[in-house]
């Protein structure tokens, strides 16, 4: 029997309409469930299962407890670590960075790097940082992660899914940095370094059509708030070719694909569909009716506001999840999800509102 999520993945549109949050609140945890977080940050995520089971929040092994950010951090809105990077708070941690330009002090040293030679990147700083020199290998560390006995297939209806970070355009920009990318972009010399970059996430791919999932989130940051960074010319000459012939691998297998990104999605999602995604998640700057009113129950979610949050005005936050609804109703892949985060600063019973709210009218 199909699970909702994997009903709301594949536009079946389940009665009830699901949750996927950007979750790290741990105020509003100890608000919802009366535990303090930081006292027995197991038992209040059990309680917090029970009463938020849609949340689908992890569930720490042990309850032992965890320092509160203000000893940690004495107070400060952000700081500086020992090599003057720069880190803000971000749930009960917090945050990294995304200095990596530092590696390449010159354009000579970004264009002269090979991903292929370097194609062991265990030790990288990056995100997705393993071994891409050996797929065999990289098979067998994504494959352990499911039931030996389940082969390459998952069951039929479940939402069994892996993600992965850099489908394609996070690759240079976390390995050269922003400057250093957008510096390097346009030169003839770059089609080389995507095309490598391509070869390591062919290796990806294939493995991913071998393990026993039925989905895969495939996360690339191709726009911001305010809409694309790169020119369409450019995202048809070294990305949207690649997500179509990485897709069409894993479409071949069985498996389908939601597609997530931060920003304003509207100029490149019809593109991201062509290419074969089920749907998309991003940021609330994104007119999810529009996509909605194109596509034949697409899966949509993201649309939900932080800033709307924030205000902690009652009628604007029913407002908004009363048109989160409305969106749910032209689309059986709509799933209730505040695009842009829920983070630690955002006042706990806007939380529980927002949360109330969504019980009570996200219905089909």
């Amino acid at each position: 029997m199909a699970d909702d999520r994997y009903l709301a993945y594949m536009g079946k549109g389940p009665k009830k309409m699901g949750h996927w949050e950007h979750w790290s609140c741990p105020d509003a945890e100890t608000a919802l469930t009366g535990i303090d977080y930081y006292e027995h940050p197991r038992l209040c995520r059990q309680k917090m299962a029970e009463l938020y089971p849609q949340l689908r929040l992890g569930i720490p092994q042990d309850d032992t407890p965890l320092p509160r950010p203000d000893e940690r951090f004495a107070g400060e809105s952000s700081w500086a670590d020992e090599q003057g990077l720069r880190h803000v708070r971000w749930g009960d941690g917090q945050s990294g960075h995304w200095n990596y330009g530092v590696l390449f002090p010159t354009m000579e040293h970004v264009l002269s790097y090979s991903p292929l030679k370097n194609a062991d990147m265990a030790n990288k700083p990056w995100i997705e940082a393993r071994d891409y020199s050996d797929e065999d290998k990289l098979y067998q560390e994504f494959r352990q992660r499911y039931p030996a006995d389940c082969g390459d297939r998952a069951p039929e209806g479940s939402s069994a899914s892996t993600s992965f970070y850099n489908t394609m355009f996070m690759w240079p920009l976390l390995v050269f940095g922003w400057e250093n990318f957008l510096a390097a972009c346009l030169l003839p010399e770059f089609e080389r370094i995507m095309d490598e970059f391509a070869e390591i996430n062919r290796r990806v791919f294939r493995v991913f059509a071998r393990l026993p999932i039925n989905f895969v989130i495939c996360h690339d940051d191709i726009v911001n708030t305010r809409g694309p960074v790169c020119s369409p010319k450019w995202m048809h000459k070294y990305i949207f070719p690649h997500y179509e012939e990485f897709w069409a691998i894993l479409k071949a297998a069985g498996k389908e694909v939601i597609f997530m990104t931060d920003g304003c999605a509207d100029a490149f999602a019809d593109d991201v569909m062509a290419c074969g995604a089920m749907g998309i998640i991003s940021e609330p700057y994104t007119d999810y009716k529009a996509i909605a009113r194109r596509y034949d129950n697409p899966f949509l979610a993201g649309e939900g506001d932080n800033r709307v949050l924030m205000r902690n005005d009652p009628a604007e936050i029913e407002q908004m999840v009363r048109s989160m609804v409305e969106t749910g109703r032209m689309s059986g892949g709509y799933m209730m999800c505040v695009g842009n985060h829920i983070p630690w600063n955002v006042p706990p019973d806007a939380i529980k509102r927002y949360l109330d709210l969504s019980a009570d009218l996200a219905h089909r």
